[in-house]
């Protein structure tokens, strides 16, 4: 094995080209990004960029002479658009091909586009996922300006939380009745909500955005499904995201919700997923799941990387998914997989305080542990109950032994 390709110049991808190098891999590596931009870090664009406490060179992953030293075949700027696994051949937008001996897919999602009515080419709608995404909505933040927020869900929250301590003013429209009820309970998104109106965020649950009103190409407003029309100067579309899998049709690769792959992260034969593209089976919680948060792309990009270069003795990459928010002044933590649990109780601390956690069941075990304005030490505590896979029974015995 002398050529491994990774496709997706982003955490994951970068993640797994340095542990290789880490590990020993002296052949070549090939890392290849639809964007321009080197390797960067996507979680302070809604936080650090969008609030001005970072200039946009802050956010690269690595120095020019960190990657220089990996010696990289670094090709930014063109997209992959074909695999051909019969010949192992990545087919780029500029008309070449590259070869490999093995292949990592790391090429992350996009954000999810409703079909509404004036979003497509008005000045004014914005996505957030890029750099450039982040730049280009803060230009047009300042106080006074109108934001409405469309997508109650992690990202809109973030931005709207931003954006409110800027002085703009914030509507955030959600078509479910409790924000986030699907994922961290109803107690929990109701604590979130009112985290919100509590600051001043116009909050609008329960109704669905039915078009983007403009005038000469400019944003005016949103009309909801009840006919009420909100001003906005700026709207932010911040529904959800797609697994950027579109290359990979006709290869021969399994895409269900994303690149299909088994407890190593293997796609096919010397083929592996990482990151948010990803959509593997995790023996720890024993169920496939895919996820978008940027602690789980670093982590799978390593083992990948071992895997690759232990083909006889592989690991299966069984962690317990990390992921936190900003709020405000709040850290909000979750150790875990909220996906499809069965209970939710407040264990320790009170939501009314604003410091608790919150922990999750599924079946009989705790699956999940959300913390909010707790210390580092109780959430490390509940990290650990969670991989133990620790019997629901036993969780208030838990919090008493604290």
């Amino acid at each position: 094995m002398n050529r491994i390709v990774v496709v997706g110049a982003s955490a994951g991808g970068l993640a797994a080209a340095e542990a290789l190098r880490r590990q020993g891999f002296d052949g070549e590596i090939t890392l290849i990004g639809d964007e321009r931009l080197a390797p960067y870090d996507r979680p302070p664009l809604s936080k650090q960029i969008l609030g001005h406490h970072w200039q946009a060179d802050q956010v690269a992953l690595r120095s020019q002479a960190d990657l220089d030293a990996l010696k990289l075949d670094l090709r930014l700027g063109v997209a992959a658009v074909g695999l051909d696994q019969g010949r192992r051949s990545v087919e780029l937008a500029d008309g070449t091909g590259v070869r490999y001996d093995a292949l990592v897919v790391a090429t992350g999602v996009r954000p999810r586009r409703p079909s509404l009515a004036g979003a497509d080419d008005a000045a004014g709608v914005h996505v957030l996922r890029t750099l450039d995404d982040a730049l280009g909505l803060r230009a047009r933040l300042r106080p006074g300006r109108r934001l409405v927020v469309v997508g109650a869900g992690f990202v809109g929250t973030e931005v709207a939380a931003v954006a409110h301590t800027m002085g703009v003013d914030v509507t955030v429209v959600e078509p479910v009745p409790v924000p986030l009820a699907h994922a961290v309970g109803r107690k929990v998104g109701l604590f979130l909500t009112q985290l919100h109106a509590d600051r001043g965020v116009d909050l609008r649950t329960g109704i669905a955005v039915e078009e983007i009103l403009t005038d000469a190409g400019e944003v005016t407003g949103v009309k909801l499904a009840d006919a009420t029309v909100v001003p906005a100067d700026d709207v932010l579309l911040a529904v959800g995201s797609v697994p950027n899998t579109e290359w990979l049709a006709g290869s021969g690769l399994t895409i269900d919700n994303g690149l299909v792959c088994d407890e190593f992260s293997a796609a096919a034969p010397r083929v592996y997923g990482v990151g948010d593209v990803a959509r593997w089976h995790n023996p720890l919680f024993g169920t496939a799941m895919r996820i978008e948060h940027r602690t789980n792309a670093a982590e799978q990009g390593m083992a990948v990387a071992y895997n690759l270069l232990h083909p006889d003795s592989p690991r299966p990459f069984a962690p317990v998914p990390y992921f936190w928010t900003d709020q405000y002044e709040l850290k909000i933590q979750c150790y875990g997989h909220l996906r499809g649990h069965e209970e939710c109780a407040v264990v320790e601390g009170d939501l009314d305080e604003g410091r608790f956690v919150a922990a999750y069941r599924t079946g009989d075990r705790l699956t999940a542990a959300l913390a909010v304005g707790m210390p580092p030490k109780t959430v490390r505590t509940w990290r650990s109950a969670v991989a133990a896979r620790t019997e629901w029974s036993a969780v208030t015995g838990l919090h008493a032994a604290r």
